[in-house]
């Protein structure tokens, strides 16, 4: 039925129009690997290809530069060596020509070394220019022709690169316009699923489901207790009162709704009903006010919906009594046999951790002495922080171990004693004194009723959905700790305090009990000493 409400419906075709919505876009990612990242990837490395080329035929251009510039250097550096050395020889005709003391071979031999180093510098001049030359036209040709064709080059690759992201911008731009239509039908389809959602709808289906039948009670009849009074002795039995107009007595509209669920915890206490006829009056007479019986089967087609609505609730028990108090470390917020089993169950955990420890030590140690033996297998002082936190390791698990068992000790002690005192407390239930009644009455007729237990606070929630009526005691206990009742629906109660058992241990660990003075709660099982008792319908007999 959950699925009947609009809100889920809605929900749901939101869903499905997600997945559709979902769907375009793993259309979109693919195209967009396929046709834009694909075919990016592809056109970059072809770029990257065409660039290098550019750039070495730059580097190529550069370097014949430079070798024609090294060339003419050489020439420039030579000429100018030749001049000076032509320079020189001239200077040196000149001084043995002058001179009178010089002879004609010095002479002649300073003449022609002069004419050999003006032949050489010429030639020297010549080549200087001609290289010169060839640099200047190379200069010009790398200026104004190899180097700007080679920046159109790379000029022309940039516009191509740049026209392919624009042509993939325009291809993811298309990929995105063909899904368009199809995610505004999928957010028509939300919007539409929004305006489906009826609030009367789905409080109609929850009225229909839950709801419970309940009718308002009607008028008590006036209960005139003079009948016996005015009654004469001819009269053999005792009229009933009838009601006016043939309507039906109001206490059997009452008795209908007796069992029947109330949404706010208990029903309001109604007025109280006639009380039951003493004794001595004849049994005819005291079963005329006992209600007729009714049919039940309304009211077990509303339970069993109302169960099926609360099966994720684990228990609504747990839920009155609330949440637990935080764990302490040393569990002395538990019973102490739970405590004594839960501190032993850590101490064989903490035990086996320490010989995992203690086996990784003893490997370590093995494996230190192998290296130690054979150092080319390994460095021996490698191991030595594992092994000395595997020990540190081991202080600690041996510190918990201590430590806990200090505990169990403590427990074990105390569990001891506690023992000792449930044995004495057996023996006096069971002295002639165990007749008395919780109530505080003592009788010698074992057939006599007992009055029943206080009634509880009538504006109390309960949410296990108890009848109107109280619960009867179905024994007593004996408080053996006290208990401090810190969590919702439990009950503080004080050691040796006697309380009233009115429901058993369903096997979680906790009894309900009722005080003298009618408060009810769970207490712990382990903490009370319990006594039952034999044909508990609502009076008591104890054993």
């Amino acid at each position: 039925w959950r699925w009947g409400f609009t809100s889920c419906l809605s929900f749901y075709s939101i869903l499905n129009e997600l997945n559709d919505y979902a769907g375009q876009r793993e259309v979109v990612a693919e195209e967009m690997g396929h046709k834009v990242y694909g075919e990016l990837m592809r056109y970059s490395q072809d770029l990257k290809g065409e660039r290098k080329h550019h750039l070495q035929e730059g580097r190529k251009a550069q370097q014949s530069l430079d070798q024609c510039w090294k060339h003419m250097d050489n020439s420039k550096k030579k000429f100018e060596r030749e001049c000076k050395e032509a320079e020189k020889s001239q200077l040196i005709y000149e001084r043995l020509d002058s001179d009178i003391n010089a002879t004609k071979s010095e002479v002649e031999k300073a003449k022609s070394q002069l004419y050999l180093r003006q032949h050489m510098a010429e030639e020297s001049k010549n080549e200087y220019a001609a290289q010169l030359q060839n640099f200047n036209s190379e200069q010009w040709k790398h200026f104004n022709v190899a180097i700007p064709q080679i920046f159109k080059n790379l000029q022309d690759m940039d516009g191509r690169r740049t026209v392919k992201l624009g042509e993939m911008y325009q291809s993811f731009a298309e990929v995105e316009q063909r899904v368009i239509p199809i995610i505004s039908k999928c957010l028509e389809g939300m919007v539409t699923a929004a305006k489906n959602v009826d609030e009367r709808r789905d409080s109609g289906i929850v009225v229909e489901s839950f709801k419970s039948g309940f009718e308002p009670p009607g008028d008590f009849p006036f209960e005139d207790f003079s009948q016996n009074i005015q009654r004469t002795g001819s009269d053999g039995t005792i009229g009933t009162p009838k009601t006016e107009g043939g309507k039906p007595d109001p206490k059997h509209a009452v008795s209908r709704t007796k069992n029947k669920l109330w949404l706010f915890g208990k029903k309001p206490k109604l007025p109280p009903s006639i009380p039951p006829p003493p004794p001595s009056l004849p049994r005819f007479l005291s079963g005329h006010f006992q209600p007729p019986k009714f049919s039940t089967e309304r009211i077990a087609n509303h339970l069993s919906k109302i169960r099926n609505a609360k099966s994720k609730i684990p228990s609504f028990r747990a839920v009155k009594r609330g949440v637990r108090a935080p764990t302490l470390e040393d569990l002395s917020h538990l019973p102490p046999e739970q405590r004594r089993k839960k501190l032993q169950q850590r101490i064989d955990e903490l035990n086996k951790e320490l010989q995992k420890e203690m086996d990784q030590r003893d490997a370590l140690n093995k494996m230190k002495d192998v290296y130690e033996k054979n150092p080319q297998m390994g460095d021996p002082g490698s191991l030595q922080p594992k092994i000395s936190e595997t020990i540190c390791n081991m202080e600690k698990l041996r510190s918990e171990i201590h430590k806990n068992e200090s505990w169990l000790a403590e427990v074990e002690g105390k569990h001891g004693s506690r023992s000792e005192r449930r044995a004495s407390a057996d023996v006096n239930h069971h002295a002639p004194h165990g007749r008395e009644s919780p109530e505080g009455s003592y009788t010698d007729d074992h057939s006599q009723e007992h009055r029943s237990p206080p009634q509880p606070d009538p504006h109390e929630f309960d949410y296990e959905f108890d009848d109107d009526d109280p619960l009867p005691a179905i024994g007593h206990c004996k408080a053996l700790y006290s208990f401090d009742g810190s969590n919702e629906g439990t009950l503080v109660m004080k050691e040796n305090e006697v309380l009233y058992i009115i429901e058993e241990d369903k096997g979680d660990g906790w009894t309900r009990v009722r005080k003298q003075g009618g408060e009810e709660g769970y207490v712990p099982t382990s903490y009370v000493e319990i006594s039952l008792e034999k044909n508990s319908k609502g009076a008591v007999t104890y054993i």
